[in-house]
């Protein structure tokens, strides 16, 4: 049988678990490029330099090509462009993945808390939730401009402990990377990594996971709604 987990709470990743977002991640990457006078990248170029926020998107895209050398006023200058056209790009091509609304769906009915925490930056993160009719599952979303640290550093999911009034032994953490998993375990919640998504190329066999689940609905099923102990 499958390792269940015993939780009140779930803290559920945006990009790469919920939601496939590289086509509108990508095309304003290439706008940006485009303001800096730079030829396009592929999409497959994009999804691999996703996974730990815009900035370090940015910073990637702008690294490639540029040949290295990006400064901070550069950095900045590609940041601000990014997300003047990931505004208007954010949702538009935006996928949701198998799985995912009937995953959320059977955690509700089983009574379970259910937060977003993504480091993708609050407003970008609202807007699309909002935007693929996901916000009114999730009881709190936390994104990465919310707290002064986000993942992998614990913070953003200790603060949904907090606001939940749970201990971070009856949470259950849902994502697709290194960055998910890290945060998780230093948080002390149980980890569940789906094999989509971005984790930089890296396979999902290679992360320190408690479980690997094909889809959130798998996920749902192998959560027990209670606080006893994490797993059995």
């Amino acid at each position: 049988m499958p390792r269940r987990f015993h939780a009140r709470g779930v803290a559920i990743d945006l990009d790469g678990t919920l939601l496939d977002t590289v086509a509108d991640l990508s095309a304003a990457v290439n706008a940006m490029l485009a303001d800096f006078g730079r030829p396009p990248l592929p999409e497959s170029a994009v999804r691999s330099y996703v996974g730990k926020g815009a900035r370090i998107l940015v910073h990637r895209v702008l690294a490639g090509s540029l040949d290295g050398c990006v400064d901070e006023a550069s950095a900045d200058r590609g940041m601000a462009s990014f997300e003047r056209h990931y505004a208007r790009e954010n949702g538009r091509a935006t996928t949701v993945y198998p799985g995912v609304l009937e995953g959320l769906a059977a955690m509700q009915a089983k009574g379970l808390r259910l937060a977003c925490v993504t480091n993708k930056p609050q407003a970008f993160a609202d807007a699309l939730l909002a935007r693929t009719g996901l916000a009114r599952h999730f009881e709190l979303t936390v994104g990465g401009d919310a707290l002064p640290r986000r993942k992998p550093d614990p913070m953003p999911l200790q603060h949904v402990c907090e606001r939940f009034g749970l201990a971070s032994s009856q949470m259950v953490a849902i994502g697709d990377s290194l960055n998910d998993a890290q945060a998780a375990r230093a948080a002390g919640m149980v980890v569940m990594v789906v094999p989509y998504g971005y984790n930089e190329g890296r396979p999902a066999s290679t992360i320190d996971a408690d479980a690997v689940v094909a889809t959130l609905l798998e996920a749902a099923q192998r959560i027990v709604p209670d606080c006893s102990a994490q797993g059995d």
